[in-house]
């Protein structure tokens, strides 16, 4: 699929890269303190100005030149090691609306008002974890350069939460600023996979994650004299239902997909019939092809349904389709395959598993998408503590984008850094 870059997996598969040295016990303490100072100091997407500034300081300590802000603000810049292919190292920056609920010592506190109504912020999703990681790999990367060649193309994005960072980035020229990457790599911790592990997925690993309002329109009245309006309420009420035979009876078994209405909003109160109702939905799917055939769907049936219960031509439903697109990400499978037999090399088969794809969205997926296709993966770090792991049938594990969700930092953390910087004296073919 991505034939100009066959040839560099393929060769430096015969290759063996000094691997990275286990860290001291100081280096484990410095990182365990960003990793702390990020956790409680999490910022909302496209507000990150304290943790770029935070990155952007650690990253001067190591030497390195970049642009910021760049893509809201985001960073990006340039290790150079000779010749060499260029990969792409990425982190995300942002944190979620949620209140944390971990007790840990260092637990955010920090608390905004957001659309009026006051919430925490938390790094409920590990891009605390993701930045450290990135952090110490560049220092590890820039201090031992015998250990690989080429360029480290490294990003700090804004706003992956709401799927708008990487695209961002791109849009404000990443690929004619820097040059254009060989090959793109970034972490993604996973909630449900012990601290010791690595997850990886071939293939299609995240869905296309759509966001979609239907506004289903009638006519208003009195709620004693029903038969004097065309209530929308209840057209609303068939349309949800109705939407889920698209998955259920158009959409492939072996072809994953997902309607959600996560939101109704219309009317006052119970005696009188409004004149329109909003839906809000999620919508996950992959690929492009199976993305258009769904909303095709969802527009069909809305019009369907309204039609059928006597609503004119005039007053159909409008389906738009919001600009908050993420699309599928795509682990390249040759790139992939490699990457897994140098981590059951480095590790042991025991600590690399196959995971299966998960309708979740990430941005990650653009900086592949450019054309030519640039080889992508994304990799699964394992963030539960063992004795979590071992008790999670009695004690189910808080998940991503839980209030109680708190990494295994302390062996997750080392574990990023060494098997990324292992991998990419690998990919870059260093003896």
């Amino acid at each position: 699929m991505y034939s100009r870059i066959l040839p560099l997996i393929l060769v430096v598969g015969l290759v063996q890269a000094a691997p990275a040295q286990t860290l001291s016990s100081s280096e484990r303490s410095l990182l365990s303190g960003m990793y702390t100072h990020l956790h409680a100091h999490p910022e909302l997407s496209f507000r990150e100005v304290e943790t770029s500034a935070f990155l952007t300081r650690e990253l001067d300590k190591i030497g390195l030149t970049y642009r910021h802000p760049i893509g809201g603000h985001g960073i990006a810049g340039l290790l150079e090691n000779g010749e060499g292919p260029t990969i792409l190292l990425r982190t995300d920056m942002d944190a979620l609306p949620l209140v944390e609920k971990t007790g840990a010592d260092f637990a955010s506190r920090v608390m905004i008002e957001k659309e009026g109504v006051p919430t925490g912020v938390m790094h409920a999703c590990g891009h605390d974890l993701h930045m450290t990681v990135w952090l110490g790999t560049l220092r590890y990367l820039a201090s031992h350069k015998s250990t690989w060649m080429g360029r480290i193309l490294f990003v700090a994005q804004s706003a992956e939460e709401t799927g708008q960072g990487a695209k961002q980035m791109l849009e404000d020229g990443l690929y004619k600023h820097f040059p254009r990457p060989d090959l793109a790599l970034a972490w993604h911790t996973s909630a449900d996979l012990p601290s010791h592990t690595i997850g990886i997925c071939p293939g299609w690993a995240m869905a296309n994650v759509d966001m979609l309002t239907i506004l289903v329109r009638g006519v208003g009245g009195h709620g004693a004299s029903p038969h004097l309006a065309i209530d929308p309420v209840v057209t609303a009420a068939k349309i949800i239902v109705d939407l889920q035979t698209i998955v259920s009876r158009e959409a492939s078994p072996f072809d994953p997909a997902v309607i959600t209405v996560g939101a109704i909003h219309g009317g006052t109160v119970g005696n009188i019939i409004p004149d329109e109702v909003r839906l809000e939905l999620t919508v996950r799917s992959f690929g492009d092809e199976q993305r258009a055939s769904l909303v095709k769907a969802i527009e069909r049936t809305c019009w369907g349904t309204a039609i059928a219960s006597g609503v004119p031509d005039s007053l159909l439903p409008v389906v738009t389709v919001r600009d908050m697109f993420t699309p599928a990400l795509y682990n390249d499978p040759t790139l992939t395959s490699r990457t897994r037999q140098i981590l059951e090399s480095r590790l042991g088969a025991d600590h690399v598993r196959e995971i299966a794809p998960q309708t979740i969205g990430e941005d990650f997926s653009r900086y592949g998408r450019q054309e030519p296709r640039i080889p992508s993966l994304m990799l699964r770090l394992g963030t539960a503590s063992p004795e979590h792991y071992q008790a999670r049938e009695t004690q189910p594990l808080p998940g991503l984008h839980s209030p109680y969700y708190l990494p295994d930092a302390d062996n997750a953390i080392p574990l990023g850094i060494e098997t990324m910087c292992h991998l990419i004296g690998q990919l870059t073919g260093t003896e």
